[in-house]
């Protein structure tokens, strides 16, 4: 087995319980902005200090109590990212209980089983519709009390309904967690089965933070440095990021819907960013869409390619030549500021994960002023196990070394396996799957990779996800689905081929970037089903796969294709809410579509 480790860069005593981190915050600062709120759409934001934080948390936990929420009780928040969700966060661990996250996209099954399997005692929803879901499963779910709604006012009514309760009984409440007491649930978007509660406790959360303050030093802790969160406050990844803000003091703000992202970004000027490598897609995509045709769009595509090829260059010992950088100040000045200030301007660092971000838009967007720090991580890990890191060398295309505190090792089978102070206590109220997620101490992630000689992880794929063609090729589906999914028209790419006799790929169109290209093309408009037949869409479609069968052998490479023209999203439940693809969903219900690649 090939073993790597990140050592420490905190001592044992730092890690602590999150309210603690939160006291140590306000010793240090407490007039500093903690997070900034949003007065109205793409105008200003008001700041908040910590100090006037920790206050409201406190008011919103003393109604917390005076509703009978007891230590170590569970309420759980449904609703999309807004300030509203991390001030709950922290109130309900002000109060000593357990914040359980549900996705705002839950259906009344999915609610029903979080609900019930963590026995949540008070539930906080964002709008009424929400409460109807929650309220007509509230017979399957025994312990479930009060649900109180963000938008009739739960703030307000939880702070009234708590003026009576004494300021010492919240001090008593937040000094009772450790560090090994639980801090959250949080339900596994998998893609496959019931999701399984991953328990993080507060020295998860206190130690990966603090690591990542000295580690990300450069990103988050540096004076200045802020982040627009937009992705779902249910994913762990974002639960990270803010008590990660309140840890090094970076300002927080929040913006439920990225329809209205680039507005946002544009008021708010992030520092850095946080996102998975679809947001980048079509950021890209909607650059190139906007240049529209003829010269534009060459103009565009030429500073493209040499902001990639500047950013390559970069990772030569000569380095870009005078004749590149001369070349790259011009391609920047008459297109790639475009796409930086799309970004909000400020922005000099954007970590991506959740998917392989793919070489070719990692070194593009690094020619644009922006470094991305590609990373790994899960549930279970709390977020991050593996990044690149700002103080050493970005290796496009890995998930970069281990975190500070963390170990990676590759089993024989090429699984990846974690250990560190950021790994989960387990599942909850689940031995069994405890005890198969484990193996000699070392968390088994279901992931497979490999480490090079400088410690840096690449991530190959699922081990479930592996496919093993009739003449007995394992195919790794991963890579090729990632880089097809970066053409302008691709949607959702699912590679099949299990016991069969060459690869295929179920593909999806991009209904909303379907229009500029077709105009872009010189072609009439028309709907995604009509798009699905047209002898020009199915043309660049195959030259696109023949791009992504670059990176394969012949054996392993897409033969043939199918266009859906059902995309897959999170409504008709075939992603899940952190963008992935329910895979066994795909394959039972198009099993005809299948069936069709391989019919002649």
């Amino acid at each position: 087995m090939r073993e790597t480790t990140n050592p420490s860069l905190i001592s044992p005593e730092a890690v602590c319980s999150i309210p603690q981190l939160v006291r140590n915050r306000l010793d240090r600062d407490p007039s500093a902005t903690f997070v900034e709120r949003k007065s109205g759409l793409g105008t200003s934001w008001t700041p908040m200090s910590v100090q006037a934080f920790a206050e409201e948390a406190a008011a919103v936990a003393k109604g917390l109590v005076a509703l009978g929420v007891e230590p170590g009780e569970r309420v759980s928040i449904m609703s999309r990212t807004r300030y509203e969700w991390t001030l709950l966060d922290f109130a309900i661990w002000a109060a000593g209980a357990v914040p359980v996250p549900v996705y705002e996209t839950s259906s009344a099954d999915q609610v029903e089983w979080i609900l019930s399997d963590a026995d949540v005692r008070l539930a906080v929803v964002e709008t009424s519709a929400h409460a109807t879901v929650t309220e007509s499963v509230r017979a399957r779910v025994p312990a479930l009390g009060p649900v109180l709604v963000l938008e009739d006012g739960a703030i307000g009514e939880l702070v009234e309904k708590g003026a009576r309760v004494d300021d010492a009984e919240i001090a008593r409440r937040s000094a009772l967690a450790g560090p090994d007491d639980l801090a959250t649930i949080i339900y596994t978007s998998g893609t496959t089965g019931r999701p399984k509660g991953a328990e993080l406790t507060h020295g998860n959360f206190t130690s990966l933070t603090q690591e990542g303050a000295l580690g990300l030093y450069d990103v988050c802790a540096a004076p200045g440095t802020r982040t627009l969160l937009f992705m779902p406050l249910a994913h762990v990844f974002a639960r990270f990021i803010e008590v990660l803000c309140m840890t090094t003091g970076a300002v927080l703000g929040h913006t439920p819907d990225t329809r209205n992202l680039v507005a946002d970004l544009g008021t708010f000027q992030p520092t850095f960013i946080l996102s998975v490598p679809r947001v980048f897609e079509k950021l890209y995509n909607s650059a190139e869409q906007k240049a529209g045709a003829g010269a534009k769009l060459k103009l565009f595509r030429w500073a493209a390619k040499t902001a990639i090829v500047y950013s390559r260059a970069l990772d030569t010992a000569e380095g870009p030549t005078a004749a590149l950088k001369a070349q790259h100040a011009l391609a920047d000045r008459l297109v790639l500021h475009k796409v930086h200030h799309a970004l909000g301007g400020r922005v000099t660092y954007a970590i991506s994960g959740g998917a392989p971000l793919g070489e070719r838009l990692g070194h593009f967007y690094r020619g644009v002023g922006v470094r991305v720090l590609e990373g790994y991580g899960l549930t279970e890990t709390t977020a991050p196990t593996a990044v690149n890191l700002p103080d050493r060398p970005v290796k496009i295309g890995t998930v970069g070394p281990a975190f500070p505190g963390a170990s990676l090792r590759i089993a024989d089978d090429g699984e990846i396996q974690v250990k560190g102070a950021h790994v989960f206590r387990g599942y909850h109220a689940n031995p069994e799957a405890t005890a198969e997620a484990f193996d000699d101490g070392w968390f088994r992630t279901g992931d497979l990779g490999a480490l090079d000689d400088d410690g840096y992880l690449t991530i190959t794929g699922r081990k479930k996800e592996i496919i093993v063609t009739a003449g007995g090729k394992n195919v790794a589906p991963a890579l090729l689905e990632d880089r097809l999914r970066g053409h302008p028209l691709v949607s959702q790419v699912v590679v099949v081929g299990d016991g069969r006799p060459f690869i295929g790929a179920l593909v999806t169109l991009d209904a909303d970037m379907l229009p500029g290209w077709l105009a872009a093309h010189g072609l009439p408009e028309m709907d995604v089903r009509s798009a699905s037949k047209s002898h020009a869409v199915l043309a660049a479609l195959d030259r696109a796969v023949a791009r992504a069968n670059e990176a394969v052998s012949r054996a392993e490479s897409i033969r043939k294709i199918r266009v859906l023209t059902t995309d897959f999203t999170v409504e008709n439940a075939y992603l899940t809410p952190s963008l992935k693809v329910r895979r066994d969903a795909v394959l039972r219900d198009f099993a005809d579509e299948v069936d069709a690649l391989y019919a002649s």
